[in-house]
């Protein structure tokens, strides 16, 4: 019903537009020139710079297409179009003061009522906001994000056999998905952050990519020492996978922070649109995590297509041991295993992670939009979205998480599947190819269209 009240608004204004047969009562404020007919006021697109230099009418007017022109006394075509400022004189006075806010990945910024050349304010804006509508909010967040972690670990653990085939589809889903989010989410949204105006004009204009060149440096650093630690204190395949599992979630874990909060900070205006979206994005989200969880301490006999990758060590003095695979230590002496390019290979003896681990490392991720929403709602009377600090604060986690996802999505998702040895994908039937490219595509796609909303 209000889309409806809207069109018809809209349609009755341009109406009243094509009607319109001469504009009058012509008059200056600042450099801009408004005129009306009857009740309705039109800005004509042209500057004055004097009360002098200003026609008391234009006439002739006359629709091209869906734009109306009006004739100046010297002959000329000027356009005219509804003001957006209705109403008396002191309104018309006051209306470069005028603000009209919109939000950029959930954070408000507001313009003058002169478009993007007017005035900015960079000050908070005090508003009602529905309290309890947004407690209600966090608990529907909280279910869609267990929803998403905490089926494809179930699945994975009580229906094996039935649930390997979902498995390789919601993996391959998930990549799409942590690409995307990486890419069109997060970088974009660092994007905005940075260039923000009331931030300043930054004398470095790729300061988003830099950091976020930062997080996929980082996401290397650590997962390359950690598995260096795992092998020297004599490690399985398992703990290599489990740190890269770490690294997915301490990336998703830092926006999902960020997406909390900028959710119940937005407008009410704006929230239930926002809200929308972000179900969707923590339910992908979650089951590209839950997928690689669910995947920890599986053979490869049994995993192909559900693990990071799932690789199996080359027997003792094979070909392939003194090449893509190098002795590793164990507890009961050296064993061989991959290389550290390969490292999240699942052997057939490797021991499996408790289901108990699986279930709190889901936990955290299913916990940690809450949280922001709670932080948000707790800081609501106090918080500035465009306050220099907090555009800063936001940009540098939005672009780190970009560069660790990217990382973890290019590198151990979607690279160790379909381009490194063994992976689940690399001699995968045609069948299973098929549908594994199909649902990578579909949940960059997925992810990719909720970013034109957040």
């Amino acid at each position: 019903m209000k889309a409806l009240t809207t069109f018809l608004s809209i349609a009755i204004l341009v109406w009243k537009a094509a009607a319109v047969t001469a504009v009058t009562d012509c008059h200056l404020h600042s450099t801009q020139v408004y005129c009306r007919a009857e009740a309705t006021e039109y800005v004509v697109a042209t500057t004055a710079t004097a009360t002098s230099d200003v026609p008391p009418a234009y006439t002739g007017c006359h629709a091209h297409g869906s734009e109306t022109f009006c004739l100046s006394p010297s002959g000329d075509d000027v356009q005219i179009s509804l003001s957006t400022i209705e109403g008396d004189e002191e309104a018309a006075d006051e209306g470069p003061q005028e603000e009209h806010c919109h939000f950029h990945a959930g954070v408000e910024h507001c313009v003058g009522a002169s478009g993007e050349d007017g005035p900015r304010s960079c000050e908070r804006t005090d508003r009602e906001y529905n309290i309890p509508l947004r407690i209600g909010l966090l608990f529907a967040i909280l279910v869609t994000s267990s929803f998403g972690v905490f089926a494809p670990i179930l699945l994975a653990r009580y229906l094996p056999s039935a649930g390997k085939s979902t498995l390789v589809i919601l993996k391959q889903f998930g990549t799409g998905v942590i690409i995307s989010t990486s890419l069109v989410h997060l970088l974009t949204h660092a994007q905005l952050m940075f260039s923000n105006e009331c931030l300043g004009e930054l004398t470095y204009e790729a300061t988003a990519a830099a950091v976020a060149m930062a997080g996929l440096f980082l996401s290397f650093l650590v997962e390359y020492l950690g598995h260096r630690f795992v092998h020297a204190k004599g490690g399985n395949a398992t703990r290599t996978a489990l740190v890269s599992v770490y690294v997915l979630e301490a990336g998703i874990i830092f926006h999902s922070l960020i997406i909390g909060l900028t959710l119940v900070v937005s407008g009410d205006s704006f929230l239930l649109t926002l809200f929308a979206v972000i179900l969707f994005h923590q339910m992908f989200e979650g089951m590209a995590l839950g997928t690689c969880i669910a995947a920890l301490g599986s053979p490869s006999s049994s995993a192909a297509g559900s693990g990071i990758s799932c690789h199996s060590p080359a027997p003792h003095g094979t070909a392939a041991a003194t090449d893509d695979y190098e002795a590793l230590p164990t507890a009961s002496g050296r064993q061989h295993g991959l290389k550290a390019g390969c490292s999240t290979g699942i052997g057939s003896g490797t021991p499996k992670i408790s289901t108990a681990r699986k279930l709190s490392l889901a936990a955290a991720f299913a916990l940690v939009t809450p949280a922001g929403m709670a932080i948000g709602i707790a800081v609501l009377d106090q918080f500035n979205g465009n306050d220099p600090q907090t555009i800063v604060a936001i940009g540098v986690l939005d672009a780190l998480s970009a560069g660790i996802l990217l990382w973890v999505g290019i590198v151990e998702m979607w690279a160790a599947d379909w381009a490194v040895l063994g992976g689940a994908m690399v001699d995968a039937g045609a069948t299973k190819t098929v549908t594994g490219l199909g649902a990578l595509v579909a949940g960059m796609v997925a992810m990719s269209v909720l970013g034109k909303w957040a």
